[in-house]
C-alpha cells in the first residue's frame, strides 16, 4: 500500500472484491454517463473478483498499474481507482492513465493529487516518455483536472469508446516526460 496525503492506494487484489463491488453499487448512476455498460454480475463480489484475478495477472506481467483508493479516516471502503493501461515499453514507453472517484468524493482535490503523483510515478519509476488520456468533451471535471496536472490537448478522437450504450468522442489528451530523452 502507498499513502498520498491520506489517500492509500491499494493495489489489485482479489481480496478487494467486495469493497470493488460496494464501490461500484454506490456509484452506478454516477459513473453510468461515463462508463461501457456493465452486466449485472459486474456489481457482484464475484464479478469482481474475476477482474481483480485480471487485473492481478496484468499487473504482474507489466501491462498494467491498478491501485484501488481508499481514504485514511474510511478504512474498508473503496472511493476510486486510479490505474496506467496498456503499457508499452521499448520504442513507445507510453501508457493510458485512467481514474474514477466516488460521488461524495469529487471536487476535493482527491484526483488532482492522485494524478501528479501516478504521473510521477509512471515517468520515474515506469520510465514512461508518455501517458495519455482520453476523455469526453462533456467531462470538464476530469479535462479540468488533467490541465492542472500538465496534460495537453492533442485532438479529437470522433466516435472513439462505447460509453453507455453510444459511440462518445473523446478529447486526446498528453503529458509528456520531457525529462526523457
Amino acid at each position: 500500500m502507498i499513502e498520498v496525503n491520506g489517500l492509500q492506494l491499494i493495489p489489485a487484489d482479489m481480496s478487494l472484491a467486495e469493497e470493488a463491488a460496494d464501490y461500484y453499487r454506490r456509484n452506478r448512476e454516477f459513473l453510468k454517463e461515463f462508463e461501457p455498460e456493465h452486466g449485472e454480475e459486474f456489481y457482484t463480489a464475484y464479478g469482481q473478483k474475476m477482474g481483480l484475478i485480471a487485473e492481478e495477472i496484468a499487473m504482474k506481467r507489466g501491462n498494467i498499474c491498478r491501485f484501488y483508493i481508499r481514504h485514511k479516516d474510511m478504512p474498508g471502503k473503496i472511493i476510486g481507482v486510479i490505474s496506467l493501461s496498456d503499457i508499452t515499453m521499448g520504442f513507445f514507453c507510453s501508457a493510458f492513465l485512467g481514474y474514477k472517484l466516488d460521488e461524495t468524493c469529487i471536487n476535493r482535490g482527491y484526483m488532482t493529487e492522485l494524478i501528479s503523483w501516478m504521473v510521477t510515478y509512471g515517468f520515474e519509476t515506469l520510465h514512461l516518455h508518455r501517458i495519455e488520456a482520453n476523455v469526453m468533451p462533456k467531462n470538464e471535471r476530469s479535462l479540468r483536472v488533467l490541465e492542472k496536472n500538465g496534460f495537453e490537448r492533442e485532438g479529437l478522437a470522433k466516435k472513439y469508446l462505447r460509453i453507455n450504450g453510444a459511440w462518445e468522442d473523446h478529447i486526446h489528451m498528453v503529458k509528456i516526460n520531457d525529462a526523457m530523452h
